[in-house]
């Protein structure tokens, strides 16, 4: 890219270490102005912070926008609906939050007439891809600027050495150099002491819950009323997707709820440890999957469950914005048209476990189901089911004996 031509770049900024170097290195490298971006999506910092912290470093113009509402409707609740889960584990909490803060960049760098986008992604990690798929999604002729794959530094000793030089306040240190990353969803650390898969993260690191040993002896029970795959209402009382969220994020960091540590396998090839926070987002999945047992057909669940592991990684690795990512969500959706009712779920201890479940759209049949008396099903139609189910086996099985 000729440095030259570039004059103007909008900035994805979280008011951290990484983003408020970026943000003079732009100014020093490329000789440019700077419009800082920052998406409020419930991370729980103080925002007019941030837009002061860019200002002094030196941004033209700060965008704090309040996004939390978008960001759950039209990206977290859909996700759940497809019951995403990554590996076995992850919630997605940080790559569902990208395409978002992506489309919103563009949006600005052409309000702005920017000539380019950059973000504070490393090189090595998923959240360059995400950006920057999003991005050229959304507008194949953007400049995009990857300081990480272009500067000299090469830790976030570096980092904070520079930001100390230049009189940029930051509040990672050399001895505590975790990277988080907040959002309504989630919070995530990497870095540090999380780097060695062996040792166990130090419980200071905790911001949305308590350690489950720390928890209330009683538990607490939690009924979630959804309608077409979406909550609605918690113990009867309906909220706006982001308020819910946010009641549910409470509750269950209460209990100890959502703690997630795992190893997992990047989209750029390495393996990572990351640690994640996610107690609304884990009740939500948990309650989810209990109403779906008992209102979805069961070739429809089955077939769905079968497509989840590669919805889950289309997430992972930044193609919310793709053909393929659409087309699954449209048919996920599709199945969730009866997914309407309540679940109960119990929490305690870092458990989340359903409790009860019901709905007028239920397909559980007590006079079919029940091991009492009943005249619905004739149980010696069984062996004629049976016989037929395993008669491939029995062709199978009669081959064997007479070569034999």
């Amino acid at each position: 890219m000729n440095r030259n031509a570039v004059k103007k770049v909008v900035l994805a900024y979280s008011g951290g270490l990484d983003t408020s170097v970026i943000l003079k290195w732009l100014q020093e490298t490329y000789g440019c102005t700077v419009v800082a971006f920052c998406a409020d999506l419930g991370q729980g910092e103080d925002l007019k912070a941030v837009k002061t912290k860019a200002l002094a470093v030196g941004a033209l113009k700060v965008y704090v926008e309040d996004l939390r509402e978008v960001f759950v409707k039209e990206h977290i609740f859909p996700m759940l609906r497809g019951n995403a889960v990554y590996e076995g584990g992850y919630l997605l909490g940080t790559a569902i939050a990208r395409p978002l803060i992506a489309r919103r960049q563009i949006e600005i760098a052409r309000k702005e007439g920017a000539d380019a986008v950059s973000h504070g992604a490393t090189g090595k990690g998923n959240d360059q891809v995400r950006f920057e798929v999003t991005y050229l999604a959304l507008d194949p002729k953007v400049r995009v600027i990857a300081p990480w794959r272009e500067w000299t530094f090469r830790s976030r000793r570096e980092l904070i050495e520079y930001a100390s030089a230049h009189g940029i306040p930051v509040t990672a240190t050399k001895a505590k150099p975790y990277s988080t990353d907040p959002n309504l969803f989630h919070v995530s650390y990497e870095g540090g002491i999380l780097e060695d898969p062996w040792e166990e993260p130090p419980e200071e690191i905790f911001q949305m819950t308590v350690s489950p040993e720390k928890a209330p002896n009683k538990p607490r029970v939690v009924a979630i009323e959804y309608e077409r795959g979406d909550p609605v209402a918690v113990d009867g009382k309906r909220m706006s997707p982001a308020a819910l969220l946010t009641h549910l994020n409470r509750l269950g960091g209460e209990h100890g709820v959502g703690r997630v540590d795992l190893v997992e396998n990047r989209f750029v090839g390495m393996k990572s440890r990351g640690v994640y926070e996610t107690p609304g987002g884990t009740i939500l999945h948990v309650a989810h999957r209990g109403l779906e047992s008992l209102t979805m057909d069961r070739e429809v669940l089955h077939l769905r469950d079968s497509l989840i592991p590669r919805y889950a990684e289309l997430i992972y690795y930044g193609y919310w914005y793709s053909p393929e990512r659409e087309v699954l969500q449209k048919a996920f959706d599709e199945a969730q048209q009866d997914v309407s009712g309540t679940a109960r779920v119990k929490l305690y201890k870092g458990s989340c476990t359903v409790v009860g479940r019901r709905s007028d759209r239920s397909l559980y049949r007590l006079d079919l189901a029940t091991f009492e008396e009943d005249e619905a099903y004739r149980q010696n139609d069984a062996e004629g089911f049976i016989r037929l189910s395993a008669l491939r086996l029995a062709i199978r099985a009669q081959r064997r004996k007479a070569k034999a």
